[in-house]
């Protein structure tokens, strides 16, 4: 773990969601420097599935060591966000540190407040395990997380450093590299354990698998309602079978001996029913219906969707994110299979 210097001890710190999660662990981690704590967040009362809230948050923090103010906001209600820094002014003075999550506006923001306000992005390398987590990733997946500490010692690092480190895209490892740190199984969950990459960092699969995917062939991650499925033995002639005729059409020994895995999808829709892509056996093979081996994750979306995942018009996490794709099953698979994907969009 990175360990506290005592550097902001009296600085304020303007974080929103930190009621719980990584929010709070980088509240936590300031306040045991001394530092002012504004907790800019929507918890006000306890939730059976959440726990935390402003006000708990703000008795953590005092107790390691800092100030808090709880402020209820909504960061979508500009109103909510100046009430809060105008209390924040109020009782701490100013606030010389933010975190928010806009990662988007780093590079403007950075380049407008030059020399005054260091602005700089801070992304996971591998999923971290939140009360989010748990829920889009169902029981167990914790094992393959990492905690909201390695976020929290990251952020830590960036607060040190002078306001010239600034419209930086950081990642947490990277960063905590560069401090000295070389153990990093003391930031898992469950150490020794393969770890989730995180859902939005363009991480490559095996070079052998790049070289075979660059010909048309691979694929994400769905699921949704479970349609109907439609008779095997009746011809498919839309886009979502010609999607798999192009995936058929490049699969190799070298994909399925990187893969390892039997996915399922349910579509709904033209065209739709129940699909399969097998990355497990003999080479490999596609088909309506459902596999001849119990398939490891089962996905859902609509037709529509799908074909746009696989054209790279919908992006895979975005579909996840938003709902319109639902994943059953081993999530580490799905994530693969994604990666998988991104080497094919531009064929189709």
């Amino acid at each position: 773990m990175l360990p506290n210097t005592g550097k902001l001890a009296g600085c304020t710190v303007f974080i929103t969601g930190a009621s719980r999660g990584i929010g709070k662990a980088i509240a936590l981690k300031a306040a045991k420097d001394g530092a002012n704590i504004v907790i800019a967040a929507k918890t006000t009362q306890s939730h059976p599935k959440l726990s935390g809230t402003i006000y708990t948050a703000a008795e953590e923090i005092e107790a390691a060591g800092g100030r808090a103010l709880p402020c209820v906001v909504d960061v979508r209600d500009e109103q909510q966000i100046n009430d809060a820094v105008e209390k924040a002014v109020e009782k701490f003075g100013a606030y010389t540190i933010a975190k928010y999550g806009m990662s988007m506006c780093v590079l403007g923001m950075a380049e407008e407040f030059r020399g005054e306000i260091a602005v700089n992005a801070l992304w996971p390398r591998t999923a971290i395990h939140t009360a989010a987590m748990d829920m889009l990733g169902g029981s167990g997946v914790e094992s393959q997380c990492r905690k909201v500490d390695i976020i929290a010692d990251a952020a830590y690092s960036i607060f040190k450093k002078p306001k010239s480190f600034t419209g930086n895209f950081v990642i947490d490892e990277n960063i905590l590299k560069e401090e000295g740190i070389k153990n990093f199984d003391i930031y898992a969950v469950k150490p020794g354990q393969p770890l989730l990459p995180d859902f939005f960092l363009d991480e490559h699969p095996d070079v052998a698998v790049i070289k075979q995917m660059e010909s048309p062939g691979a694929i994400p991650e769905f699921k949704e309602e479970k349609p109907q499925p439609q008779p095997q033995s009746k011809p498919h002639y839309g886009a979502v079978e010609e999607t798999f005729r192009i995936v058929k059409d490049s699969l190799s020994d070298d994909v399925v001996k990187a893969t390892q895995a039997i996915y399922q999808f349910e579509l709904s829709g033209e065209d739709g029913g129940t699909w399969f892509l097998d990355l497990k056996n003999r080479g490999g093979t596609v088909g309506h219906g459902e596999p001849s081996d119990r398939a490891d994750v089962v996905m859902s979306m609509s037709t529509d969707d799908f074909v746009k995942m696989f054209s790279g018009k919908l992006k895979p996490t975005v579909a996840f994110m938003s709902g319109k794709l639902k994943i059953k099953g081993n999530m580490a698979l799905a994530i693969k299979l994604e990666k998988l994907m991104n080497q094919m969009n531009s064929r189709l």
